[in-house]
């Protein structure tokens, strides 16, 4: 089952890259005391993440902290390296990028997406989420091939 709006994240640990070295960063401590947007992609690189949704909340970064938002965190089911390397070419640098290497953050929130017949194994639903102080205020998870919901302009308009 996923998780739903009015829900409390799971404490899972995601890995980030800062300062050039290797951090564990657990959720809760992303989001306690904080208004923050997360979103997921399937795949660092691919065409749609790539083109579209990173560039997307790179290029809104500053709107929607101006909303009063703390934090903007990508989250794709890729190692940490691939992670940093994907947001420096994509000059994300006001966005943590977050690595759930082994899937088990996506695992918690129910958004897993099997990949295997693009040979992709398991992966991340493309979503975006609102939250506040570790409650889900807002969710929009795509539907199959689509990107509509979870754009950074549906999240800006949805502060």
């Amino acid at each position: 089952m996923s998780i739903h709006e009015g829900d409390q994240l799971p404490n899972t640990t995601l890995r980030i890259m800062r300062d050039g070295r290797l951090a564990k960063a657990s959720v809760h401590d992303l989001v306690r005391g904080k208004k923050v947007v997360i979103f997921a992609v399937p795949g660092a690189f691919t065409p749609t993440c790539s083109e579209q949704h990173l560039p997307g909340f790179v290029r809104q970064a500053e709107a929607i902290k101006a909303k009063g938002v703390d934090e903007i965190v990508c989250v794709a089911v890729n190692d940490v390296f691939v992670m940093d390397a994907w947001g420096r070419e994509q000059d994300a640098d006001e966005i943590v990028m977050a690595s759930d290497g082994n899937g088990e953050f996506t695992q918690a929130i129910g958004l897993v997406l099997d990949g295997s017949s693009f040979g992709l194994g398991s992966r991340s639903e493309r979503y975006a989420m609102i939250v506040e102080d570790g409650t889900v205020t807002k969710l929009a998870v795509e539907g199959p091939g689509k990107f509509e919901v979870s754009n950074a302009e549906s999240i800006l308009d949805a502060l």
